[in-house]
């Protein structure tokens, strides 16, 4: 298990059009604040402020295409030659993390294939780094070079 340190939020909030929306820096627009989203939000400011991420070398919620199968990732983190190198799958806090949960970042990485995969639910983080023919458990988000 990964052990996570969040940074203090400083998130724009607001109400709009009967539903509170949080305002996306990345995305550069107002997002549904779901519960999944304010994971995926907590942990896009783990990436960019505690591992000092580029912001610029992170994509958010991107389609992924399998044949005639479409899916989206949740987060996807390029390394500095512009190549996919992380990714990361989050749920909602109530939300179990599961083997469903690891079999749907494997298929994803199927499509996309990265050296790290990461699973969060926002209080449980696990993480598993490509090596040989398959993945490695880590305790620790990856630095990047």
């Amino acid at each position: 298990m990964i052990r996570l340190e969040y940074p203090e939020p400083a998130f724009r909030i607001k109400k709009m059009d009967g539903k509170e929306k949080l305002f996306d820096p990345l995305r550069k627009k107002w997002i549904v604040l779901t519960p999944e989203e304010w994971v995926r939000q907590n942990f896009l400011q783990v990436l960019v402020q505690v591992q000092q991420y580029p912001a610029t070398l992170i994509a958010l919620e991107k389609e992924i295409r399998f044949g005639e199968l479409r899916k989206r990732f949740d987060i996807l983190v390029y390394d500095q030659d512009h190549q996919p190198w992380l990714m990361v799958e989050c749920k909602a806090m109530d939300v179990d993390l599961s083997e469903k949960t690891l079999q749907q970042i494997l298929t994803y990485h199927a499509g996309l294939p990265v050296n790290w995969l990461i699973i969060t639910n926002g209080a449980t983080t696990y993480g598993w780094q490509k090596a040989n023919d398959g993945f490695v458990s880590v305790d620790s988000l990856p630095l990047m070079k």
